[in-house]
């Protein structure tokens, strides 16, 4: 549940000029603003089981306890520093002032100093922090300090509160620990399957589960290379037959005798250089018989066809004859150098950009030099494409085989993400 409250409060004195020139707020504009004994009982209600974040939060904390104190009311909540967060998962920043971080991180801000301004700018910061947390430990402490998760039989009450959104789920037991992460395109559907299967593994899982919280990609790609990631990272105990690669076959290529270049999938080999890799021997296939018409192959030299005289399609004049040497390696080559440019990051230098969570917003990954770099969001009104400013949004992530397949494997099918070069 998202709710919001914003109020300016009359603190029954004069305002100093420092805090006028800060703020733009004088004593004139408090005149008919409510006191804070009338404002009380709404904070108190906001903020009823609820963690207050805050940038510098012992500071607003504090504030919040004196003014309750001089009501005789004993406020307590638990809080979370953005300050502290800040220097724990980004100690690469050259200062972790509210203002600095938001500029350095590309996060718009208006009403700059005004309650509203830098609230909503700490919850755009809080989201970097929670989507580069990528060992969740901020989660993981939130859950463990929090009395209310108890193992419960009826898990209705877990269900209740998770949206229908794309994103990355956690199942945690009664200590805080992950125990599972999945992702989905509707994180409600997929967590009530987990709680209503009956499968041993479910069953099992049902019985551990105290908790579970969310975090919304809204694009499947991001929502893919995150559990792939934090399933690498955390362990969970019920995703160990995903920690092993997610593809079994790749692509090769190879220049045969006669000079001409063949393509074959195999199964996947470390120790050689993959264009693209399949999930299974199957969808390896499919690729090749889908380039076969895109690109005018010969079945011959993609393996498909294991004849030694021509191929079955130069009979019906849908081959050019390079099985029989009739076309030239020339020719044929520049043809299966589309194909493995198409289906190959290497050397290449481009973002991909896809649906965020929000509809101001899109996420982004970056590829430099072959290399997948990270990923991040960004507000529609920003200049993406400045190195400076996607290098500071973009949360770093590994590049290994699987996110490569992730994304590769994603791109053949989905051909909505929109993709731009970059140069020097």
């Amino acid at each position: 549940m998202v709710d919001q409250f914003i109020s300016l409060v009359n603190p029954e004195r004069e305002i100093q000029p420092f805090v006028v020139n800060l703020t733009g707020i004088n004593s004139n504009m408090l005149r008919t603003a409510p006191k804070f004994y009338e404002v009380a009982k709404r904070i108190v209600e906001i903020t009823e089981d609820c963690i207050i974040v805050a940038h510098n939060s012992e500071f607003d904390y504090r504030i919040l306890r004196t003014e309750f104190s001089r009501l005789g009311f004993d406020f307590e909540r638990k809080t979370l520093c953005t300050v502290e967060l800040s220097k724990q998962i980004m100690p690469e920043q050259e200062s972790y002032s509210l203002g600095k971080l938001t500029r350095a991180l590309g996060i718009p801000v208006s009403d700059r100093h005004r309650a509203s301004g830098d609230a909503l700018a700490t919850v755009k910061l809080f989201k970097i922090l929670l989507a580069k947390d990528l060992s969740k430990q901020i989660i993981q402490d939130a859950v463990k300090a929090e009395p209310k998760y108890k193992l419960s039989t009826n898990h209705k009450h877990i269900i209740d509160d998770i949206p229908s959104i794309t994103g990355v789920y956690y199942l945690h037991d009664t200590y805080g620990k992950i125990i599972f992460i999945g992702k989905s395109k509707n994180i409600k559907n997929r967590v009530n399957q987990h709680f209503t299967s009956s499968s041993p593994k479910s069953k099992k899982l049902q019985k551990q589960v105290a908790a579970v919280t969310y975090e919304a990609t809204g694009s499947e790609l991001v929502a893919l290379l995150k559990e792939s990631a934090e399933i690498k990272r955390n362990k969970p105990s019920f995703n160990r037959s995903l920690r092993k690669n997610s593809f079994t076959h790749a692509l090769y290529s190879f220049v045969d005798a006669n000079g001409y270049i063949n393509l074959k999938v195999e199964a996947a080999d470390g120790r050689k250089k993959a264009i693209t890799t399949f999930t299974n021997y199957q969808s390896g296939k499919q690729f090749l018989l889908n380039m076969i018409e895109k690109f005018n192959l010969c079945p011959k030299l993609v393996g498909l066809d294991a004849t030694k005289k021509a191929c079955y399609k130069y009979a019906n004049n849908e081959c050019e004859g390079a099985c029989i040497e009739e076309e030239s390696a020339e020719a044929y080559n520049l043809r299966v150098q589309e194909v493995i440019t198409a289906n190959s990051f290497d050397n290449q230098n481009f973002i991909l950009i896809d649906k965020g969570r929000a509809v101001d917003e899109h996420s982004v990954l970056l590829i430099e030099n072959g290399i997948f770099k990270g990923l991040g969001y960004y507000d529609l009104n920003y200049q993406i494409t400045n190195r400076k400013v996607l290098e500071s949004i973009i949360t770093p992530m590994e590049n290994n085989r699987d996110t490569l397949h992730i994304i590769q494997s994603f791109l053949r099918k989905n051909k909505q993400i929109k993709r731009i070069n970059l140069t020097e």
